[in-house]
């Protein structure tokens, strides 16, 4: 694939190569096995557990996009982050952020600690000692997600990939937030880059597969070896859908930016919002790192409500276009309760060190119109409003006693069938 802009590589991603019938579109191989045309003559493919053309394609384009030697397409973005694992021994110790999502802390901690895979530390880089953190723990390998999910907090990728390299550290960035269009951690000194495709790379919320970019082919043929010993490469129909919508990843992300911006500025308006998470606000933390590693500032966003617990509910309820789902990155808006969804798995002493909160509600901005996004918006916080105002007495404190803390709301959401395989 030539190399060009991205919204170029992304859009022509396999266009125009196919080698049998000069198809346009390049097509859809769901065979398992190949022909071999004799004994010992393997051709490129024997097996789609190993390889297959389909997901080649989309291997080929997320390398070139993220700047990599080699891509490893992956059944679902845990599964990435697991293969990335494998480099690691049981001597190894492992650095994360104590604000990862809540899944990849689910993983981490329990390999550590139930499997003996690996020694863990956690360090939160935003203190100003987090490289004194670093070198006493010596790791082999340090785990990156900026912006952090969900509090959107910014890690200086250049600064930590220069203390790895002096450590001899393998830095693995999770760019699931962003994606290759608005930020390339490889160019700024980073090893490994992890995808959940579900998200921004699929953008549709129709298909869940993750990605793993190497930035040397030495790594990348290692852990290809690992994907396929391990039977976690993705399925061909997953890639083909993937590449459907990895080609209007640009245009996407520039939609999504708009109205994530404008949506800020609307909730910076709303009395009953103590705080604001964005990067791309002037008084964020991060905003000055964010502005120089990266090219946009992204579509999540964290807000904090000034209410009781219990009120949560009348506000979600009011919502329409903003659907109470988990996941993110897709076309569609969704509202996601960080304390008993995403991070549920966490214990709550952890989510209270990572900062997240009772009242902490996370948005993932779709690309509808933004004008019914805010409608949508203001009839939440007016419903929430009346609420606030009807429960101002005695009935504050009885709401808040019912609904509790994100542990009470955890153990409501663990109970349920539908939600019990988060845990």
């Amino acid at each position: 694939m030539s190399h060009g802009h991205f919204a170029t590589i992304a859009a022509r991603a396999g266009i125009a190569q196919d080698p049998a019938h000069e198809a346009v579109t390049p097509p859809l191989y769901l065979t398992t096995t190949y022909r071999l045309k004799a004994l010992g003559q393997a051709g490129p493919y024997d097996y789609s557990r190993s390889n297959n053309p389909t997901r080649d394609v989309l291997a080929e384009a997320l390398a070139a996009l993220e700047g990599g030697a080699k891509a490893i397409v992956t059944n679902t973005g845990m599964s990435a982050c697991l293969l990335a694992l494998q480099l690691l021994t049981p001597a190894d110790t492992l650095v994360i952020p104590h604000d990862c999502y809540g899944g990849s802390y689910r993983l981490f901690t329990n390999l550590a600690e139930r499997k003996q895979s690996f020694k863990l530390v956690i360090v939160n880089f935003q203190q100003a000692d987090w490289a004194e953190q670093i070198r006493a723990a010596r790791p082999a390998m340090i785990w990156l997600e900026t912006p952090s999910n969900p509090l959107l907090q910014i890690t200086d990728i250049s600064a930590v990939c220069h203390l790895a390299k002096a450590l001899g550290a393998k830095v693995v960035v999770d760019n699931t937030f962003l994606s290759p269009v608005l930020q390339q951690p490889l160019a700024l000194g980073a090893d490994l880059v992890v995808h959940s495709t579900t998200k921004y790379i699929n953008g549709h919320s129709d298909v869940v597969a993750g990605a793993l970019i190497c930035a040397d082919q030495a790594t990348g043929d290692e852990l290809k070896w690992w994907a396929n010993c391990l039977g976690i490469t993705g399925a061909a129909f997953d890639a083909y859908m993937t590449l459907r919508g990895l080609r209007t990843l640009a245009p996407r992300m520039q939609q999504h930016q708009i109205n994530a911006e404008c949506i800020v500025a609307f909730l910076q308006q709303q009395p009953l919002v103590s705080k604001v998470y964005y990067p791309g606000l002037e008084d964020h933390p991060g905003h000055a790192i964010a502005k120089a590693q990266q090219q946009g500032f992204g579509a999540m966003l964290s807000f904090d409500l000034a209410v009781e617990p219990g009120l949560l509910q009348h506000f979600l309820d009011a919502l329409h276009c903003f659907t109470l789902a988990q996941s993110l990155g897709g076309i569609e808006s969704l509202i996601c309760h960080p304390g008993s969804m995403t991070h549920a798995s966490m214990s709550a002493e952890a989510q209270k060190t990572a900062g997240i909160g009772p009242t902490l509600l996370r948005l993932s901005v779709g690309i509808e119109a933004i004008e019914d996004l805010l409608a949508d918006l203001a009839q939440g916080f007016s419903a929430l409003a009346r609420a606030s105002q009807a429960t101002a007495s005695d009935d504050k404190a009885a709401d808040s006693s019912a609904v509790g803390d994100n542990t009470a709301l955890s153990q409501s959401c663990r109970l349920s069938p539908a939600l019990n395989a988060l845990w």
